[in-house]
């Protein structure tokens, strides 16, 4: 297995989050996050969610107040588009990705899977790809009552440090989901010990991702 520098030498890094719900950016990459800022605290982060309202926007800024907590600088940016209704509305989200592609040119962007189940999350990951298309894409993944996890191909190992600020913060910040039975800490700590297995982590956790195109 081959590890690969995503920053190289690059000490202020742009990172684009991108979420179609105000949870689905911790849980499909939030360990990844706090690690990046660990090794490039210089990096400057947009953080866009582009459904959430009332409770759930406000949950979705402070939890991304404190994942970004190293972050150089950060704009974190909660959208109130219909939630369930991406496919209906993809006009307007569309123009929303061409807004923040004329100020924002990330280095990397971190999106949902585009084979996703989940209709909002592969409306946001097509845009993705339909407005960037010179920049690094990688897609995370989030498991639900689907059942539409594949193998990745690009791991990210994460400390143990990092796995326990990554639950405890989506725990603190999300109390309005602690009612759903996939609102668990075995459920999040589970998948990344899976994902740990398979790409052989010291800490015995990883992130993983589908990465479909790369240059060297």
């Amino acid at each position: 297995m081959h590890k690969l520098n995503l920053f190289g030498l690059k000490e202020s890094p742009k990172i684009l989050c991108l979420g179609a719900h105000s949870d689905d950016i911790e849980i499909g990459c939030g360990g990844t996050i706090l690690r990046l800022l660990k090794g490039a605290p210089q990096a400057e982060v947009y953080w866009l969610v582009f459904s959430a309202k009332g409770e759930r926007a406000k949950e979705a800024h402070e939890s991304a107040a404190s994942f970004l907590s190293q972050a150089k600088s950060k704009t974190i940016d909660v959208q109130d588009f219909r939630d369930s209704y991406f496919p209906f509305v993809g006009a307007e989200i569309k123009d929303y990705f061409e807004k923040i592609k004329k100020s924002f040119s990330p280095d990397i962007i971190f999106t949902h899977f585009g084979m996703d189940a989940h209709q909002d999350h592969r409306i946001v990951s097509e845009l993705t790809w339909n407005t960037y298309r010179n920049n690094l894409i990688v897609e995370y993944e989030i498991a639900k009552y689907d059942g539409d996890l594949v193998t990745p191909n690009l791991y990210a190992h994460i400390d143990a440090e990092d796995v326990e600020r990554k639950i405890d913060f989506i725990y603190k910040f999300f109390s309005s989901q602690k009612d759903k039975t996939w609102f668990s800490k075995e459920m999040f700590s589970s998948l990344m010990r899976i994902r740990g297995l398979e790409s052989n982590s010291p800490s015995g956790y990883a992130e993983a991702f589908h990465c479909r195109k790369i240059v060297f």
